[in-house]
């Protein structure tokens, strides 16, 4: 007869693989790739928006950091560790590509350009916040069955930059 132990490896074995596992880095994002790492819960990124002051505060992704271009890479490289994970948009993809490669330059080693920036984000329903936002974060923000079913979403979504 097989002991406990035995029979919680085999039941382990048999059940399926249902833990879903976090999305790649890339250095061109989507903005369905971010927002799946954010519902994965992956503390270990941070968001930089290099738009100037007033576009920060008027409406931005939800715990973005604001980093005007201007003050890229000097600010980051004060603030940030250069192993971190760091997702970059501007006004623009060019803005964002911009601010991206003077972070490589600097030594940021996971430098994403998000693709399509705070246009691509709200097209998706990302969360948002500011002063000219004023929108509900959604159940999501709120509830972790309702963060699993949008993450599986998201996942299905899913289509990394080639």
């Amino acid at each position: 007869m097989d002991n406990i132990q035995d029979l919680i490896v085999k039941a382990k074995d048999n059940l399926p693989d249902v833990t879903p596992t976090p999305p790649e880095f890339h250095s061109q994002a989507t903005a369905y790739e971010l927002k799946s790492r954010l519902e994965w819960g992956e503390p270990g990124l941070t968001i930089l928006d290099v738009r100037d002051h007033d576009a920060f505060n008027d409406c931005r992704i939800l715990g973005a950091m604001t980093m005007p271009m201007d003050k890229v890479p000097g600010l980051a490289e004060s603030t940030i560790r250069k192993e971190r994970d760091l997702y970059v948009y501007g006004n623009d993809d060019e803005q964002s590509a911009q601010a991206a490669q003077l972070l490589r330059q600097a030594g940021f080693q996971h430098v994403a350009e998000l693709k399509g920036g705070l246009k691509a984000w709200r097209e998706i329903e990302g969360s948002i916040e500011g002063v000219a936002s004023n929108e509900s974060p959604g159940p999501g923000a709120y509830n972790v069955v309702e963060r699993l079913k949008d993450f599986a979403q998201e996942k299905a979504h899913e289509k990394p930059m080639q």
